[in-house]
């Protein structure tokens, strides 16, 4: 399933929404830009493009962008502060389970949502999907795994885009449980769960998933007419 449409990055997806909303083809913004289409072409759709900030501004100027908004910035700020584009319509729209499971890929980071001593609490948390299962590495004495069995939970993952303002999130509920048998402890740590907070992290928390819901915001620009 190609989740990322229309393009294979968020890079991608920037660039052939400004395109379109220019009203340029590809080899209409390839011209402009001075680069050929096939170039053009690897950036819109390429799952790991690598261009040179030079490419990003000519077709930033090109587009009539200001710079940094192809590559998108703002890590140290909260997320969600854009706007829709002028003339672009917001499209709601809910996931069907297998595009959830789409999003939720393989692994990558998400917010684990459980009931604490002082009420509810969400922490950020590298995960990996087993199955229908997530699983999360965490401290043996840390809140999440003195909690986490005691009540069912849930786990969310999403993602915005605050240039486009579009975004998609995922929301899953269950039951876990501190992974403790050899034969699951062996399976688990199969799955190289490397948590970026580092430090001794010796505990698996597997949250069997009962229930699972998502939805997707996506900007629709009025149709220019342009190639692909």
């Amino acid at each position: 399933m190609n989740i990322a449409e229309p393009g294979g990055t968020d890079l991608g997806r920037r660039i052939v929404e400004h395109r379109h909303r220019a009203g340029l083809s590809r080899e209409e913004a390839a011209s402009r830009a001075g680069m050929a289409p096939s170039y053009l072409r690897y950036l819109e759709t390429s799952y790991s493009p690598n261009p040179s900030p030079s490419a990003v501004a000519r077709l930033e100027d090109v587009l009539g962008l200001s710079a940094g908004t192809l590559a998108g910035a703002g890590l140290d700020v909260p997320p969600g502060r854009g706007s829709p584009p002028r003339h672009a319509a917001p499209r709601p729209a809910p996931l069907t389970d297998a595009q959830c499971r789409g999003y939720l890929g393989t692994s990558g980071v998400g917010r684990f949502i459980f009931a604490g001593p002082r009420g509810p609490e969400a922490i950020p948390v590298n995960y990996a999907m087993l199955g229908d299962d997530v699983v999360i590495r965490t401290g043996r004495f840390t809140n999440l795994a003195g909690r986490a069995a005691l009540s069912p939970v849930s786990f969310e993952v999403d993602h915005l885009d605050d240039v486009l303002a579009e975004g998609w999130s995922v929301l899953v509920r269950g039951d876990a449980h501190v992974v403790s048998t050899p034969a699951e402890l062996e399976l688990v740590r199969s799955l190289d769960i490397e948590p970026w907070a580092g430090g001794d992290r010796d505990t698996y928390v597997r949250l069997a998933v009962s229930e699972m819901t998502g939805r997707r915001i996506r900007t629709v620009a009025p149709e220019h007419g342009a190639g692909a």
